[in-house]
């Protein structure tokens, strides 16, 4: 089990390591086209989110699950490198999932994401890119009853594009990935598809709404079961500031996995805020 943990970290860094030399990659927060520089840039961009949502769940049957209550993002994404044909870009992200076993806010997850890609602009309202992708689920204040970690890393492409509507634009994020290399889970092949529509209304404020869907195919024979799916639907309300943004929000997800270890989807509503410094 060791070697199986060795092994992933290990690729995770070599990956990572590998996109900062050869340029010296939500749920969190989508994608988006960047517009190209007149010159190559250091540092060219720099995206921060922080956001928490009140998961809204069913009570038929009258069985309230007490391990999903909260659901908070806290990281960011910014580009390493603006080489102007595209760009070399970071994702980073930490979520923490609140319960109320133990204690009103009972952290009983923490999930990482770390992500590189290198991109490709095509005319000036699309990219293509190519990324390493990789997550790992831990469990907080609990004992795990296994011994292998909960992770994975994905090998990828991604077509990012934008179409305007008067004011308005639509941002589109289409993705698919192979399981290079895997821990606990059972997923060979990832598929999004992420839609974001935004419409200001006047300097201060402007509506958004947010569609996601994705698609696993599975090994059968690790946990005998098929293809999972899930997804979401959010929508609301953004203030812009001087430094930054917030937006408030509702919706419903289907989250696949939801937890690190059962196997099983949950699906719950959701309110919450989102503070962005664009």
């Amino acid at each position: 089990m060791p070697d199986t943990v060795g092994s992933l970290t290990r690729a995770a860094l070599l990956a990572a390591c590998l996109l900062f030399t050869l340029t010296a990659h939500a749920a969190a927060q989508q994608l988006t086209v960047a517009p190209a520089p007149a010159r190559p840039e250091f540092f060219s961009r720099y995206d921060f989110h922080m956001n928490a949502a009140g998961l809204i769940r069913s009570q038929s049957p009258p069985i309230v699950d007490e391990r999903f209550s909260w659901d908070a993002h806290f990281g960011g994404s910014f580009d390493l490198v603006d080489y102007v044909a595209g760009r070399a870009g970071v994702v980073l992200n930490y979520e923490a999932v609140l319960g109320s076993e133990f204690r009103p806010f009972d952290p009983n997850q923490g999930n990482y994401i770390l992500e590189g890609s290198l991109s490709k602009r095509i005319g000036g309202a699309s990219e293509i890119a190519a990324f390493f992708h990789h997550v790992s689920r831990h469990l907080s204040d609990r004992a795990k009853p296994i011994g292998l970690p909960v992770a994975w890393n994905q090998l990828g492409a991604r077509v990012l594009h934008r179409t305007s509507f008067g004011p308005g634009t639509v941002d589109v994020d289409l993705e698919g990935s192979r399981a290079v290399a895997h821990a606990y889970v059972d997923y060979t092949w990832m598929g999004e598809a992420h839609v974001l529509v935004r419409r200001p209304l006047n300097d201060v404020a402007g509506l958004f709404a947010h569609l996601s869907g994705q698609i696993f195919a599975v090994n059968p024979a690790i946990a005998g079961r098929g293809t999972q799916t899930g997804g979401g639907v959010d929508a609301g309300i953004r203030l812009n500031g001087r430094a930054g943004a917030i937006e408030l929000f509702v919706g419903y997800e289907k989250r696949v996995d939801a937890d690190p270890l059962d196997r099983l989807p949950q699906h719950w509503g959701l309110a919450g805020f989102r503070l962005l410094s664009r």
